[in-house]
């Protein structure tokens, strides 16, 4: 059984999903890529990540309404939300709903960096070697 926390990386471009899915990974998350809105808001119904990074611009249901969404079901109030888009106003009207909101490109390594500080603490009982 995989113990790592659950990581949604919802980006419709495949690239950036596989860049910020290996981001999330090394942070220590095991991932689950979406590629369209409407995936995404049937996932959520069923799970409850520790986790999103979420592209706004999606196919099928927009990300402001995925986050929405999000932000409306008492199950997902504690899922911390990394809002990434490469549109600067429309980023300025989500900020507070979001942890962070990125403004693309994002690189790897800022995206890891940001994810790690995310992760849940383990406790000394998982991790006798601490």
């Amino acid at each position: 059984m995989d113990s790592k926390p659950t990581a949604l990386v919802i980006e419709d471009n495949i690239d950036l999903n596989a860049i910020f899915s290996s981001a999330l990974e090394k942070a220590g998350y095991s991932i689950q890529s979406i590629y369209d809105g409407a995936v995404a808001q049937q996932i959520l119904a069923e799970t409850i990540p520790a986790i999103i990074v979420l592209d706004l611009h999606m196919p099928k249901v927009s990300g402001d309404v995925v986050l929405k969404h999000i932000r409306s079901d008492p199950r997902l109030k504690d899922v911390r939300v990394i809002v990434v888009t490469a549109d600067a106003r429309f980023a300025d009207a989500l900020q507070f709903q979001a942890e962070l909101v990125l403004l693309k490109p994002i690189s790897f390594s800022q995206l890891s960096a940001l994810a790690s500080r995310f992760a849940p603490k383990s406790s000394p009982a998982e991790n006798p070697g601490n």
